[in-house]
């Protein structure tokens, strides 16, 4: 008896453990960046632009993307951003950089490619971008990439296509009207702003079919 209830209190141990098992961290996955659509962002900053221009009425305003690379035990991120261009640098710089002004993080959403049997590659192909500046006139091919952009470009078929698709940008907010933001950041720059240039938001992004979400949690 006492034999019986030591297998049955051992696979309940089992199950226990199993159910709260998380999935780690890969190479090629892919991290978005979200905040509350109520979140009081500074109205002067681009992130606050790129969520009046990209919001979709759901809770969260999905405002960066990062490609993750798993190597030696210690995680990296890939991406572009205003700060560093685009650069490979520890995830701890990551969560500092992305630290909101309360000292709390934003929401960090893992996505990992449906089919990742390419993942290597895809963090190769980023590679090739590192030390580009940050595209802050969101177009193609013209040196520079933003954070979408680098993805869109780096995640390819095994005959160079892009997997994931373009749409036409849109830098008007949700009552049409075009944030103060993007008129100064482009009059600065000397463009229009590229109202229906095909691009990438996260917000969209996050969405593709190729993607499924996995259950990590980056800030431990």
């Amino acid at each position: 008896m006492k034999k019986i209830t030591f297998v049955i209190l051992f696979f309940l141990i089992l199950s226990a453990v199993s159910c709260d098992r998380k999935e780690t961290l890969k190479t090629g996955d892919l991290i978005f960046v979200a905040i509350p659509e109520d979140y009081d962002a500074d109205p002067d900053s681009m992130s606050s632009a790129i969520t009046s221009s990209t919001a979709d009425g759901s809770a969260l305003n999905y405002i960066h993307v990062a490609i993750a690379e798993v190597e030696g035990g210690k995680t990296w991120i890939i991406d572009a951003t205003l700060k560093h261009g685009v650069d490979r640098y520890p995830l701890d710089t990551f969560l500092t950089d992305f630290t909101l002004r309360d000292g709390s993080y934003p929401v960090f959403e893992v996505l990992r490619m449906k089919n990742d049997s390419r993942a290597e590659a895809f963090v190769k192909n980023a590679m090739i971008y590192v030390g580009q500046p940050y595209d802050c006139a969101f177009l193609p091919d013209n040196g520079a990439a933003y954070c979408t952009e680098l993805v869109h470009d780096s995640y390819l078929s095994p005959e160079g296509a892009p997997l994931f698709d373009n749409a036409p940008m849109n830098f008007l907010d949700a009552e049409g009207n075009m944030p103060v933001y993007w008129e100064k950041l482009f009059a600065k720059m000397g463009y229009p702003v590229p109202q229906g240039v095909p691009g990438t938001n996260p917000q969209a992004m996050r969405k593709s079919d190729l993607l499924r979400p996995v259950d990590v949690d980056i800030t431990r």
